[in-house]
């Protein structure tokens, strides 16, 4: 893993126009996998992919929690529609079969924020990663799960979002020896990964999280150069996951159907959505600084980000 180059790309690609006679149905639907009743409840996550995955302009976000969150969930997220999985303690077969119906309607799948690690919470995560037909995105427990996993290697398209920690976790069981924190090692570090878990069939993308986020598929590399201490708050992630979920949905090619115009693979999607994340980061500390933002505000700050990114296109 020494010797590998890779193809530095200086910008993320231009934010895509939305067709004037678009309606729901061609922004696509989200679904989002997460939630845990105990030893701690963990609500905020998911709900707040949910709520980024709708302001990055995707159509639809179905959330998949434990059944006793659902009702709560939908007060968090009114404009959502929620799947109640059976999950107490446990992920067992109802769950992932519940999961794997609601993944067959979705355009895209963000499975981790607040998942917790409840008994089976592996199986639910490799039922997730078997989605083949759909690109989807595995963030926070999710991860946390593949690490525990024996599993050594994922068919893209695909997003892992780890910050240093879960990078490391993943690295140490499949060998890899890089630097998740040090500037010069980052960018191979996320490049490591993402050689090493590519089974083929599209691209496997690694976004390491931290300052100067760092974006490779294993060939490319996009670094993003904005650095906000703001950012540096609970949720963040979450809202990430949301908005790459919210833009593949929108814009990455549906199986058996006409390629969309520009078409965007894993690794553009992945660019836009950092991109976009930070620079709805940058909008947000421009008018109250480096400290005291929250994630739902954030994810508020997506469609203003989002239109001078199309402004700049």
């Amino acid at each position: 893993m020494t010797g590998f180059e890779l193809e530095r790309v200086d910008d993320p690609p231009p934010m895509p126009s939305r067709p004037s006679d678009g309606h729901k149905g061609t922004f696509g639907t989200t679904l989002v996998v997460g939630g845990a009743t105990g030893p701690r409840r963990m609500l905020g996550g998911p709900c707040l992919a949910a709520r980024a995955a709708l302001r990055s302009g995707c159509g639809l976000a179905v959330l998949g929690v434990p059944e006793s969150l659902a009702t709560a969930a939908l007060s968090i997220v009114p404009e959502a529609t929620a799947i109640p999985l059976p999950i107490t303690d446990a992920c067992d077969v109802d769950a992932i079969e519940a999961v794997r119906e609601a993944a067959s309607t979705a355009h895209a799948v963000v499975c981790g924020p607040g998942l917790g690690s409840p008994a089976g919470v592996e199986a639910l995560v490799d039922a997730v990663a078997d989605l083949e037909d759909r690109p989807r995105v595995l963030d926070a427990d999710a991860l946390n799960a593949l690490a525990g996993s024996s599993r050594t290697t994922l068919h893209g398209p695909i997003v892992l979002t780890p910050h240093p920690g879960e990078w490391n976790r993943l690295a140490r069981r499949l060998g890899i020896e890089r630097d998740a924190i040090s500037e010069i090692d980052r960018p191979r570090a996320a490049a490591a990964l993402a050689r090493r878990f590519d089974g083929g069939g599209g691209p496997v993308v690694v976004v390491l999280k931290g300052d100067r986020t760092v974006v490779s598929d294993g060939r490319r590399l996009w670094r993003c150069e904005v650095a906000n201490p703001a950012l540096a708050t609970a949720g963040s992630g979450d809202v990430l996951a949301g908005v790459l979920g919210g833009l593949f949905a929108q814009f990455h090619p549906r199986a058996g159907a006409p390629a969309k115009k520009p078409i965007l693979d894993a690794f553009d999607l992945a660019c836009l959505g950092v991109a976009l994340h930070a620079e709805a980061g940058a909008g947000w500390r421009r008018r109250h600084g480096d400290a005291g933002l929250l994630a739902h505000e954030l994810a508020d700050e997506l469609p203003p980000a989002r239109g001078r990114l199309l402004a700049s296109s």
